[in-house]
């Protein structure tokens, strides 16, 4: 019997020559994704440049490209883009080189380890709720990229760059992951014109890569263990080589650290607070659990699992207001995707936010509903930090750090929004909050 042959993979429509989908996407990159699953079936075709690129939708099909079709697929445009700026890390590498970097990082994310870094964390949030003043008005998304870069010092620096270097760190990585978002949506000849955006962008990555290196080079001459990962970097061994790693190799690792601890992190806690502002019935029950489980105490590690609410609260953040828009790989060898062959060299690509926002996967999917997890077993469409041998190896270090905070911020303040204020997402290398202003109250019970 002859298999019927599958549909042929329908092509969004409204492309335009040598651009196809860019502008699109630069003027409106989640509405555009979101249309897609309305709009089309389990793949659809877009125009990006370079290679063709295949969106795929199908939760089922989505889990078979992370999960089954690792050595038949490398990163992709996205990770190629990001390795403009973190090198060659354990984000961007595929295949062997991944599993071996992987390796090299991982001791710095055991329990062990993530339980010590609480109290580390813990420090840094009451830290920054003592600079807050009642009635002041608080840009939230920049407080909690200052807290996360507070906490990275921290855990990853052991405190060695000082307030002028931070300030400046941060505002470059923020040109930067501008910049990246641009770039995976346009063709690559556009950033190598003489173009304002372009010069920014190239002193911004230069600057950051600049700073990490003196952290890094600092360190090694001073021959001072600190327990921080750097320590535990320059400790590590090349697997090919033997060798230490190189200080190119130890800046690639920390910058995507970095990178993944300040934008992702501060954009959920940005969210957190926003949801809770707008639903004080399950602010209400946050506190409740925090005040029997706390009883006034400073946060541990050995609360956190005592919290299921909290992280009820956070897993629905993380479910409607996903960081990741555009996750990549690219077909190495022919490659079958369900009842589909795509030849070597095709782009695909899958969107956490829209597919979080499907309704047809979670009902009522633009409702705040921190219950709809009550039951503990994620569904397969459900996807906050990946799968297979390339999900994001500090899960278990994102979710301390995001209780950690919030329970340390949320019996200390409440934070309003003006009546009426919603705020929208915008995409750039993440999905972030536009601009969220919030008002400090003190908490009075």
């Amino acid at each position: 019997m002859t298999l019927a042959a599958p549909p042929p993979i329908p092509r969004a429509s409204g492309s335009l020559p040598v651009l196809g989908h860019a502008l699109q996407l630069v003027r409106d990159n989640l509405g555009f994704i979101a249309s897609l699953r309305a709009d089309h079936g389990p793949l659809v075709e877009i125009g990006l440049p370079g290679n063709r690129t295949i969106v795929v939708q199908d939760p089922a099909l989505i889990r078979a490209m992370l999960v089954d079709l690792g050595p038949s697929l490398d990163k992709g445009r996205f990770f190629e883009k990001m390795g403009q700026l973190l090198g060659d890390s354990v984000v961007t590498a595929a295949g062997r080189r991944h599993v071996s970097k992987r390796r090299q990082l991982q001791p710095a994310f055991t329990h062990s380890e993530i339980a010590r870094y609480v109290a580390i964390m813990r420090r840094e949030a009451d830290t920054a709720l003592a600079g807050w003043r009642p009635g002041q008005t608080l840009d939230v998304r920049e407080a909690m990229v200052r807290l996360s870069l507070d906490m990275l010092a921290k855990t990853v620096f052991s405190g060695s760059l000082d307030e002028r270097t931070f300030r400046r760190l941060r505002r470059d990585l923020s040109v930067v992951m501008n910049g990246v978002g641009a770039r995976i949506m346009l063709p690559d000849w556009v950033e190598r014109l003489p173009l304002p955006a372009n010069r920014r962008f190239d002193r911004a990555r230069d600057a950051v890569r600049a700073t990490i290196d003196r952290a890094v080079t600092d360190l090694q001459a001073s021959g001072h263990d600190t327990g921080d990962m750097l320590s535990l970097l320059l400790r590590a061994r090349d697997e090919e080589t033997g060798r230490p790693l190189t200080g190119y190799q130890i800046c690639s690792e920390i910058l995507t650290l970095a990178v993944a601890g300040t934008e992702t992190t501060a954009s959920v806690l940005s969210w957190v607070l926003y949801e809770l502002a707008r639903h004080p019935g399950i602010e209400a029950r946050v506190l409740e659990e925090l005040d029997e489980v706390l009883g006034g105490e400073p946060v541990t590690f050995d609360h956190l699992t005592r919290l299921p609410y909290l992280n009820r609260v956070i897993t629905e953040t993380l479910r409607l207001h996903h960081t990741g828009w555009l996750v990549t790989r690219r077909t190495v060898t022919e490659t079958r995707l369900g009842a589909w062959t795509l030849p070597p060299g095709t782009e695909l690509a899958y969107c956490q936010h829209a597919l979080h926002r499907d309704p047809d996967l979670f009902p009522d999917p633009l409702a705040f509903d921190p219950d709809r997890h009550q039951d503990g077993s994620p569904p397969a469409a459900f996807l906050p930090f990946g799968a297979g041998r390339h999900k994001c190896i500090g899960d278990r270090f994102a979710l301390t750090e995001l209780a950690t905070a919030l329970a340390t911020i949320l019996p200390a303040v409440r934070l309003t929004l003006a009546p009426g204020r919603t705020v929208t997402p915008v995409a750039r290398a993440t999905v972030r909050p536009r601009r969220l202003l919030m008002t400090v109250r003190p908490r009075t019970g």
